[in-house]
């Protein structure tokens, strides 16, 4: 079920109803609730996923208690590690592979693959939510949490609908907690996430889904294209991807605050970053937290040897690539940001930037305009790899960009996409030290406030082209 779609919009107002006019008195009741209308919700593209995923939430569950029964004997390693190689395997399985066994008759087999892929369909969203069980063990085994009894609660921690195919990617330390106690109503928090909701929808329909349209077209004839047209459908990925994205996130936390659930912050204007380790502290938040924590720093993190700083910085990167999906470009990607943040990392200068842009300033320095500049260069340049179907592709694109001739590539049909991108940077740069870019606390005027709020709506409308599916869906 689409966050954008007409079956969501009757979705969440029913659930919202029931969930606080008829199931509020009981707890158990109402994280059965959650439970039932996450599957409903994750069951609507097919029901056949609800059955891996109430797999692998079962597994984590049980590992958990496990090891908590075992926690002095060895058998607790042995029963963490089990679940850890379980949660793997099933990820491997169905998304990886198709990769591994092409890959592989590539070298070996001159390419002949018959008979050895399964083919079978991605299940949505099974990487975000593998993740999110996993941490909940680990956290476990590391007695940073105490398992729960509950199983009606852990089910609701792992397949909360709002978050549950595209994130953010919470921890049982944070979300757990939330599902073991009564929730109340609270009237403005909700009206706030209503906001956030508003602001993720425009960010997805009028701008990312408009996006789509150019860069599709561009990406799929890109040798017949001038180097400006490639260069314009490269920075509208970027803008694309962000909206589409954090378009989601935004949607996903409005939509747990309706319920009284606290999600963490997934986006925080990575754009606006002075270098690639400023971009990676503010761009999918949860996912890089994720792997620092369960990946980077088990590995020593940067307290090692400069030979060792080098190695965990690419098997971050590397995973991280990979992680998004079972394709070489997504690993090209990975060692790209990699080689970019390398020196900053050796140099000790990867938390140079750790406070907010232009802080207590309307405008940056020409300094700061020309990092943000710099860095945003870069990233696009990781897009092109990351949206190229092959490395062949990429490198294609590279060359034709900077050998085909160059023009105005905006068409007149193009400026209401303009304007809603340059409204974009002006609404977030301006609200870049708030939660979200619709956090209206400073505005006291209800009739300012209800006219943005229209304008936005009518902008919706208005730039409506088609219930394009969120990008990271595929991971």
């Amino acid at each position: 079920m689409l966050f954008n779609s007409l079956e969501f919009a009757v979705f969440l107002p029913l659930v919202f109803l029931l969930y606080w006019f008829v199931f509020q008195r009981n707890l158990k009741a109402q994280n059965l609730f959650i439970v039932a209308v996450s599957y409903l919700f994750y069951g609507w593209w097919d029901w056949r996923f609800l059955c891996l995923i109430a797999f692998t939430s079962f597994c984590s569950w049980g590992s958990g208690l496990l090891i908590e029964k075992h926690r002095h004997h060895a058998t607790a390693k042995v029963i963490h590690l089990l679940n850890i190689v379980l949660n793997l395997a099933i990820l491997g399985v169905f998304k990886y592979y198709d990769f591994f066994v092409t890959t592989f008759a590539d070298l070996f087999l001159g390419g002949q693959t018959d008979g050895l892929l399964l083919k079978i369909i991605l299940p949505v969203g099974i990487s975000f939510y593998t993740f999110q069980a996993l941490s909940y063990s680990i956290d476990v085994y590391r007695e940073k949490l105490k398992p729960t009894r509950d199983i009606v609660q852990f089910f609701a921690f792992v397949s909360f609908f709002p978050q549950l195919v595209a994130g953010p990617i919470e921890r049982a330390t944070n979300l757990l907690p939330q599902f073991a106690v009564r929730r109340n109503f609270d009237y403005a928090t909700a009206v706030d996430g209503m906001r956030q909701i508003l602001w993720g929808l425009f960010k997805k329909i009028a701008i990312a889904d408009n996006c789509a349209q150019i860069v599709d077209a561009t990406f799929g004839s890109y040798q017949t294209q001038s180097g400006s047209s490639l260069a314009l459908a490269a920075v509208l990925f970027s803008v694309q991807i962000y909206c589409d994205f954090s378009g989601y996130s935004d949607i996903a936390i409005g939509t747990a605050k309706l319920f009284g659930i606290r999600l963490m912050q997934n986006f925080n204007c990575p754009y606006f970053s002075r270098d690639i380790a400023e971009f990676w502290r503010r761009w999918h938040i949860s996912l890089t937290t994720w792997f620092r924590d369960y990946v980077y720093i088990p590995l020593g993190g940067s307290r090692v040897s400069k030979s060792k700083i080098v190695r965990n910085t690419f098997i971050i990167f590397l995973l991280s690539g990979f992680w998004h999906g079972a394709n070489w470009t997504f690993i090209a990607w990975g060692a790209y940001h990699a080689l970019l943040f390398l020196p900053l990392i050796l140099l000790g200068k990867n938390r140079k930037y750790t406070g907010g842009v232009a802080e207590n300033r309307m405008l940056p320095t020409f300094r700061e305009a020309g990092q943000m500049l710099l860095t945003f260069v870069l990233a696009v340049g990781g897009w092109i790899i990351f949206r190229a179907e092959t490395i062949t592709q990429a490198a294609d694109y590279f060359r034709c960009l900077v050998s085909a001739g160059w023009s105005n590539p905006i068409q007149e049909d193009m400026m209401p996409l303009i304007l809603c991108v340059l409204a974009l940077l002006v609404v977030e740069w301006v609200q870049r030290a708030k939660p979200h870019a619709l956090e209206l606390s400073g505005i006291r005027s209800h009739l300012l406030k209800f006219s943005i709020y229209y304008a936005l709506i009518l902008i919706i409308f208005l730039c409506y082209v088609t219930s394009e599916s969120f990008i990271y869906f595929q991971f």
